[in-house]
């Protein structure tokens, strides 16, 4: 996991391309992977002349049990601090995110209110069904890892480069964080786009509807990807997200529907 797609990736904005604006996109990876899984999606959005900012999260491109000396506060300022320079640089600023990284860019719309222009995420987690998650407070002293589910990908041939071990301590940080974060999800303010496979192994469907009711945006889309599995941005829908990203991020930037710039956080 340490080859040149695995690595952060920092691009900046072409506003020829754009209207003369300069847009910023924050695309985060998910739990346990790295830039690789979302690249093409960033690399995407970049050639439209969008910034985009993708950074990689404490702990993760290394070892699952350097991963498990981090925590959701470690990659929360990854993020955050993805964010605030593209914040610096462009006029409009939308943060974007696959799984964990959908849900870390939840918490940052959650943060900074309507300055943030939009949220994309693509299968994100606040919330599971899974019942073992009850013994991950005392699991994680004992095990440390468990086996990973990971490369959840219906195409064949195509490799997530993920963990193959899941960090428990690390597991039970985000699950935390997710409490807190549905009750703040009143918070979120900007437009949503929000793409769920119709099979996935790794996030379950108890999320999406969560999110669905819990944020205060005045626009929120769903839109199903029928031939993708978690790690849709490598899978067979990514051109469908690709897409349906870019012409979201020109949308609600658009001075014409009344955005004109960041609000102050």
């Amino acid at each position: 996991m340490t080859d040149e797609s695995s690595a952060p990736l920092s691009l900046p904005a072409r506003p020829e391309l754009t209207g003369g604006r300069r847009i910023g996109v924050m695309v985060s990876h998910g739990f346990t992977g790295s830039p690789h899984s979302v690249r093409p999606w960033a690399l995407s959005l970049a050639e439209r002349g969008y910034a985009v900012e993708l950074p990689l999260l404490p702990g993760h491109g290394s070892t699952w049990q350097e991963m498990n000396t981090t925590t959701w506060e470690d990659w929360y300022g990854a993020v955050r601090a993805a964010h605030d320079k593209l914040a610096e640089e462009n006029d409009d600023v939308l943060v974007a995110g696959l799984s964990m990284g959908g849900t870390l860019a939840l918490r940052l719309a959650a943060d900074l209110g309507d300055a943030v222009a939009g949220v994309i995420v693509v299968n994100a987690a606040v919330a599971t069904r899974r019942k073992d998650v009850l013994v991950l407070p005392f699991a994680k002293h004992v095990l440390g890892s468990l086996p990973a589910i990971g490369n959840d990908l219906k195409k064949n041939g195509v490799d997530e480069r993920a963990y193959d071990r899941t960090p428990l301590r690390a597991a039970h940080s985000m699950m935390q964080a997710w409490k807190v974060l549905r009750d703040d999800l009143p918070r979120v303010t900007a437009p949503v786009l929000f793409f769920k496979s119709a099979v996935d192994h790794v996030v379950d469907d108890s999320s999406l509807p969560i999110v669905r009711a819990g944020v205060s945006s005045r626009e929120f889309i769903e839109l199903v990807l029928p031939d993708s599995y978690h790690v849709a941005t490598l899978d067979n829908d990514a051109q469908t997200i690709f897409d349906e990203s870019a012409a979201f991020v020109a949308r609600v930037t658009d001075p014409a529907n009344g955005r004109t710039g960041p609000r102050s956080a």
